[in-house]
This record gives C-alpha cells, sequence and structure tokens, in this order.
C-alpha cells in the first residue's frame, strides 16, 4: 500500500486540476456568453484581437469581444462586444483598440461621447480606431533615424562656432 501512495496522490491532484480547470472554462464561457447586451463596432484592422479580449472604460473592464468576423461587402472586420448590463454608453461613444504594452493582448478601449441618446443594443459605434501595428511603426522610427547619416560629411571643416576652421571669427585685417 504504500508504494501506491504516490501514485494514488498524483492521480488525485490531477483530478483536482482539471476539475479547476473545468471550472475555471466554464466560468469564463458564462462571462463572454452573459447577461448584458451586443454591440458591434467596424474595424480595418483588429491587430491580434480575439474573442475574449476585455472592453475596457476608463481601464475598467465593462465587458467582452463574443465575436469577430470579416464584412464580406467592405472587407472590414466587425467585432461583436457584450456590454454589462449596468453601463450605459453615450450613442456618440467611439471604441479604439490598444495594446496593454509591448507584451499584453489587445483589447478596446471605450471613450464617451457627450450626447445624451444611449446606445440601443444591436447598434454599432459611430466611431472607431483601428489597431496600431506596432512592427511597422520601429521600422518607421529607425529608418527616419538613419536619414540624417550623410550630413556629417558636408560639415566636416566647420567649427562648433560655424566659421570654418583656421578663420578668426570671419573678420580680416
Amino acid at each position: 500500500m504504500s508504494r501506491k501512495l504516490p501514485e494514488i496522490l498524483t492521480g488525485l491532484a490531477v483530478i483536482v486540476i482539471a476539475a479547476l480547470f473545468l471550472v475555471y472554462a466554464l466560468g469564463r464561457a458564462q462571462a463572454l456568453g452573459g447577461s448584458g447586451y451586443v454591440l458591434s463596432a467596424q474595424f480595418s484592422n483588429i491587430g491580434g484581437l480575439t474573442v475574449g479580449s476585455d472592453v475596457k472604460l476608463g481601464g475598467v473592464v465593462v465587458g467582452h469581444v463574443t465575436e469577430e468576423h470579416l464584412d464580406s461587402n467592405t472587407y472590414a472586420a466587425i467585432v461583436k462586444m457584450r456590454i454589462n448590463d449596468d453601463v450605459k454608453l453615450p450613442s456618440d461613444t467611439s471604441a479604439a483598440i490598444s495594446s496593454d504594452g509591448l507584451l499584453g493582448g489587445n483589447y478596446i478601449g471605450l471613450s464617451p461621447g457627450g450626447s445624451d441618446k444611449m446606445l440601443a443594443p444591436g447598434q454599432a459605434f459611430p466611431v472607431t480606431q483601428s489597431a496600431i501595428n506596432i512592427e511597422d511603426l520601429l521600422g518607421k522610427f529607425i529608418f527616419s533615424m538613419g536619414g540624417d547619416s550623410g550630413k556629417s560629411g558636408s560639415d566636416a571643416g566647420a567649427a562648433p562656432g560655424g566659421a570654418a576652421a583656421g578663420s578668426a571669427g570671419g573678420t580680416s585685417k
């Protein structure tokens, strides 16, 4: 019996971990399909945004992405999200895809407008901003920094004050 005890404990640990994972997965699925109302947004580029990504308002999670698909007419990405029932958004609210940092995932950030009318379930955000491609941005920055390398050859003989080396500051007698 003492020889089988480690095997039994290992088996129990695996079962407990599997049960905890199942509870987590079911809770996450309920959060995605739970209460709330659905809004949609159209983006030209969703840049790694996935189903389950957060929807934030002022840094607070107020919903989750529930669906994403491609519009066959416009070739734009359509993202559907479920917003918590207690959050009412003005009809001129904008949606932008943002990043949690260099290693973080993407999320949708909402910026409420000043309208008195509220978005109704099923409506779309009137203003959206697509994801920014960090690789393209870094590439443009690096190439823009390399453009000044040929400048040093033309000013090689100039002294720090702007006068050529060996001159007396531009005055002669």
